[in-house]
């Protein structure tokens, strides 16, 4: 929808989708994943847009991430309540790691679905004419894991949203990169890790209803961490605790309760910085749409797969005994190669957007698209849609390692794939999200 001066509606709600009792928590490989109380409560939340031509809605929850199935059937539920495509849905994932399961367990799925439809009918009920800004700037909250200290997309994205009259702000939704592991596997707390700790801070400092939207953070740990979080990373801490006293444990979770805090208080002073300058505007464009893209993922051979599952054993205690098995009966049934056919989501609103796939997207990828675009509030994005796999660039396929090999060993039953995407397939992406970007603009 493209017009000289259009009136666009939004509306908010949200809902708390914090388990009640014990459940499987889904991030970290280990003997025991089951949850021991509640750090910090979960959210979904939702924002209902209305436009001349329709309805469109995003919807953010705190959760590692759903299947794409998951997701979708989610989002058709969504799109009958407001009347419109399961297109016009966006579901955006946090990437917690310390929030339950979905994958496995029906009933809290359900609870989350239950959630997030109450509260797209409340948000719908609470449309009202607003204004908006884009802004830009930096945020210091990530580091690349992967020694690719270059390859970080540090933007901070602000779309700021104020009530058409009088311009009081109504509701930021800002786009950040870091993974959402703050709490390592140490921790067995429920918890949204530093989004919900940073929604808290802002929300206090500036009065309105904050959403954070997750990054190309798939090789982006956070910049504040535990002092021991990088060996836990790699290591089960079933293992690691042996070695632990008691006091060490209470002093670990100290560090990361400081780490949540600098991680929140760094977005804050950066987003303080530009807040005040952005200028709310007419909405001149608003849309939401998708297409669609099919890459493949290539079966190893057994051989290879061996290698594979003996290097994930001694890098990082990864089981793989599972895994082979499913190798060896893809072979037995002629199967070489495996693909999905992946969505790429636009939420398009006057000259920025945000993009996104379900996919753990590696930072680079979106830098490539920023400078192919040339168009610094193109905010690509991971986590969109739900969670499918590791999406690494060429370069850091051939390096392999957790993020493009062995993390498939662990999660490729939820994925429908035994292997990443095949090497190129991170460039032929950025140049599909930039094309349908800019036919978009042309027309």
């Amino acid at each position: 929808m493209k017009d000289e001066d259009i009136n666009i509606y939004m509306g908010y709600s949200e809902g708390d989708i914090t388990p009640s009792g014990p459940v499987e928590l889904i991030g970290f490989e280990r003997p025991d994943n089951t949850s021991r109380g509640v750090l910090h409560k979960l959210l979904a939340q939702v924002s209902v847009w209305k436009t001349p031509e329709g309805k469109c809605c995003i919807v953010s929850v705190d959760s590692l991430g759903f299947t794409v199935e998951l997701t979708n059937s989610l989002r058709e539920n969504v799109a009958t309540i407001l009347g419109t495509d399961h297109s016009e849905v966006m579901v955006c994932f946090s990437h917690t790691h310390a929030a339950p399961n979905a994958g496995t367990d029906e009933e809290y799925y359900n609870y989350v679905c239950e959630q997030v439809i109450k509260a797209v009918k409340r948000a719908d009920e609470d449309l009202s004419p607003v204004k908006l800004a884009w802004g830009v700037t930096t945020a210091d909250i990530g580091i690349n894991r992967r020694e690719c200290a270059a390859q970080l997309d540090d933007r901070l994205g602000i779309l700021k949203i104020t009530k058409a009259a009088g311009n009081d702000l109504k509701a930021l939704i800002l786009r950040v990169t870091a993974h959402g592991n703050v709490l390592t596997s140490d921790n067995y707390l429920i918890s949204s890790d530093y989004f919900g700790v940073t929604r808290d801070l802002l929300e206090k400092k500036y009065g309105c209803k904050v959403i954070l939207i997750q990054g190309p953070a798939g090789d982006i740990r956070p910049r504040y961490q535990q002092e021991n979080a990088e060996y836990l990373e790699l290591h089960s801490f079933e293992a690691a605790k042996r070695e632990m006293s008691e006091s060490d444990k209470k002093r670990y979770f100290s560090q990361s309760i400081q780490a949540l805090n600098k991680m929140a208080d760094t977005i804050y002073k950066a987003l303080d910085g530009v807040i005040d300058s952005l200028e709310p505007q007419q909405v001149t464009a608003l849309s939401m749409f998708s297409v669609e893209r099919r890459f493949y993922a290539d079966v190893p051979g057994i051989e290879k797969a061996r290698t594979i599952a003996n290097e994930a054993k001694r890098e990082a205690g990864i089981d793989s005994t599972e895994w082979l098995n499913e190798v060896q009966r893809l072979h037995g049934k002629g199967i070489e190669q495996q693909f999905s056919d992946i969505e790429i989501q636009y939420f398009v609103v006057n000259d920025g957007c945000i993009c996104g796939i379900p996919n753990e997207v590696m930072s680079a990828i979106a830098l490539d698209i920023l400078k192919k675009s040339d168009n610094i509030l193109l905010f690509f994005n991971g986590y969109t849609n739900g969670c499918n796999s590791y999406l690494p660039t060429a370069e850091e396929y051939d390096k392999g390692g957790y993020e493009v090999l062995w993390s498939n060993l662990i999660y490729y039953k939820y994925h429908g794939r035994v292997m990443p995407f095949n090497r190129d397939t991170g460039e032929l992406l950025a140049d599909e999200v930039v094309r349908h970007w800019k036919e978009y603009r042309n027309n």
